[in-house]
C-alpha cells in the first residue's frame, strides 16, 4: 500500500507519496488525483504513515535553515540510467550548483548532457533529490519543473 500526505512549505504545497519502506514521490502544487501511478487505488492519505512523519520533519527543518541534508530512506522506479542520475543529484553540496554537463562528467558519460537534463526533469523526488542545483553550462536556470520563480 502506498500512503500520500500534504506539507504546506514556502514554495507551495508539496504532495508526498511512501511506500511502507520508502518515499517514492515529492511533488510540487500537484493534487492526489494527478500524481500518477505512485497512487494506485489502495493508497490512502496518512501524513505519518511510512516514512510520510519523517520525511515532514526533514523538509520543515530544511525550510527553517536547520538541515541541509536528508537521511530518508527512498525508492524510485526510472531507467537504469534515470536512477543513476537521480543518485547523483545527491552529491551536489548544498548552496553549490553543477551544470548538466559537470553531472555527465561525474556520471562517466560526458557526452550525455541531454540526457542527464531529461532524466534531471523527470525526478520523482524533487527537492531530495536536488534537481534544482543543476544548470545550464553558463550558469543560466534552463528550466526548473517546479517553475523558475520556485
Amino acid at each position: 500500500m502506498n500512503y500520500f500526505a500534504y506539507l504546506d512549505s514556502p514554495i507551495d504545497r508539496l504532495l508526498l507519496i511512501s511506500s511502507e519502506e520508502a518515499l517514492i514521490g515529492l511533488y510540487m502544487d500537484v493534487p492526489a488525483i494527478e500524481a500518477g501511478p505512485d497512487l494506485r487505488v489502495d493508497a490512502r492519505e496518512d501524513p505519518n504513515a511510512g516514512v510520510l512523519g519523517l520525511a515532514r520533519q526533514q523538509l520543515q527543518e530544511y525550510f527553517s535553515g536547520a538541515r541541509r541534508t536528508f537521511d530518508l530512506p527512498l525508492a524510485f522506479g526510472g531507467t537504469g540510467f534515470q536512477e543513476r542520475v537521480w543518485r547523483a543529484l545527491s552529491e551536489i553540496p548544498y548552496g553549490e550548483t553543477w551544470s548538466y554537463g559537470q553531472l555527465a562528467r561525474y556520471l562517466g558519460n560526458p557526452g550525455a548532457s541531454r540526457a542527464v537534463g531529461l532524466a534531471n526533469g523527470r525526478n520523482p523526488i524533487s527537492i531530495i533529490l536536488p534537481c534544482h542545483r543543476v544548470i545550464g553550462a553558463d550558469g543560466s536556470l534552463t528550466g526548473y519543473g517546479g517553475g523558475l520563480p520556485r
